[in-house]
């Protein structure tokens, strides 16, 4: 019974591992290629699955993507090389960490900046609210409280 348990178990941890969707055929016979095929992978999005990896993805344009990358390291470019070509291809969508460079920069800065004036113009109303007095708030002329007593007595 025990046996039985622990090779449930084991089982069960083999399944739960990472999946990768690589076919046998795509794999490359160097080693050394192969794993910079897959590191390169790992950085690149899906374009049908959105935010998975092509390494990851089942999808044709993800193996078409794994392809392209495998074979652009079998014609001898860098990972940088790789991944330049990629993006001039498909755009920086295909980047699962978009760089924070450029026009880029606008959009990383633009959540911190605007969580920032939000803090400053709540600040700014919170403060202003509490140096207010009744008077300044609802005060009433001489004629306007006259006329409310008058109102109120009936």
């Amino acid at each position: 019974m025990i046996r039985k348990t622990l090779a449930a178990i084991v089982m069960a941890l083999c399944v739960a591992g990472p999946v990768w969707a690589v076919q046998p055929d795509e794999v490359l016979d160097d080693p050394k290629l192969e794993e910079r095929a897959r590191d390169i992978s790992k950085d690149l999005r899906c374009l049908v699955c959105r935010n998975e990896s092509i390494d990851e993805s089942n999808a044709e344009l993800a193996r078409d993507l794994r392809l392209l990358v495998r074979e652009r390291l079998v014609e001898g470019d860098s990972n940088e090389e790789v991944v330049e070509f990629v993006v001039g291809r498909y755009g920086e969508y295909v980047l699962l960490r978009p760089q924070t460079s450029g026009s880029n920069m606008l959009l990383w800065l633009a959540g911190p900046v605007a969580f920032l004036l939000a803090l400053i113009m709540a600040g700014m109303y919170l403060r202003g609210r509490s140096t207010a007095t009744p008077q300044n708030v609802a005060g009433l002329s001489a004629e306007e409280e006259a006329r409310l007593k008058e109102i109120l007595k009936d």
